[in-house]
């Protein structure tokens, strides 16, 4: 899969990925593990995980179990909530300090993972920095803006795959996501416009039978449109012509 342009004639991509924010709920776990093993549309789901809150008292050892599952079956990412298991964005804190703890706890038990999604899409140029540091690849970005974000919080913009350029030099490959759960349904009606379409929801919408039913619809729509790859083979092949600066990216 080379550069953009041609990684095949037209370059017409789709990726899906989750944001499991409730994996230690059997309910939820169980509804998100047999999607992802289903496969609707032919999509490998990256499973991008809430890794489990101490202060909580939540299982570490079954959210392993749970981790190395999804892995079988897709991508495994990081998506850090930093203020409490139900309150994702930050409140105080350092946030680049809790992704660098995170991403530490996770490489020591032996999961490798290198992709990231900001739990409430937020990010900030250190966050950033850190996950250039770390070698990760970054899904935060959105086309679109999320409408319960006040104006000017702290977020990313971004049409399509870049490397986002940041003050130290360094460049941050950015593969931004696209399409939420009900923009996916509404492509059905209208054209995917996005050279690489990225779609997501997240966990808890597999509890609403009509999203559980909407999204494996959509992912079939989906799938027949677009030819079918994963994030971690985006991640690993894609080299983006376009290079933007994160003063440029922001709210």
């Amino acid at each position: 899969m080379p550069h953009t342009g041609n990684i095949l004639p037209g370059g017409r991509y789709a990726v899906v990925s989750c944001h499991v924010e409730r994996p230690l709920d059997d309910e939820v776990w169980g509804l998100f593990s047999a999607l992802q093993e289903r496969r609707p549309g032919g999509f490998r789901i990256a499973a991008l995980m809430r890794p489990p809150d101490q202060g909580a008292g939540e299982d570490e050892i079954r959210w392993l179990g749970r981790a190395r599952a999804a892995a079988e079956h897709g991508p495994l990412g990081l998506h850090t909530h930093w203020t409490a298991p139900d309150h994702a964005r930050p409140t105080g804190g350092d946030p680049a300090a809790r992704v660098r703890e995170q991403a530490g706890w996770l490489g020591a038990r032996g999961l490798e993972v290198s992709l990231f999604c900001g739990g409430g899409w937020y990010m900030d140029v250190g966050l950033a920095e850190a996950l250039a540091e770390l070698g990760y690849t970054d899904c935060t970005a959105t086309a679109f803006r999320p409408r319960y974000l006040d104006d000017g919080a702290a977020r990313l913009g971004a049409s399509g795959p870049c490397y986002l350029q940041l003050p130290s030099g360094r460049n941050l490959l950015e593969l931004p996501t696209t399409h939420s759960l009900g923009m996916l349904a509404r492509g059905l009606l209208a054209p995917y416009r996005p050279s690489v379409v990225h779609a997501y929801f997240h966990d808890t919408d597999l509890l609403d039978p009509k999203r559980r039913a909407a999204l494996a619809v959509g992912l079939v729509f989906l799938g027949a449109k677009r030819w079918q790859t994963d994030l971690a083979e985006l991640q690993r092949d894609l080299r983006p012509a376009k290079t933007m600066s994160f003063a440029n990216s922001g709210p």
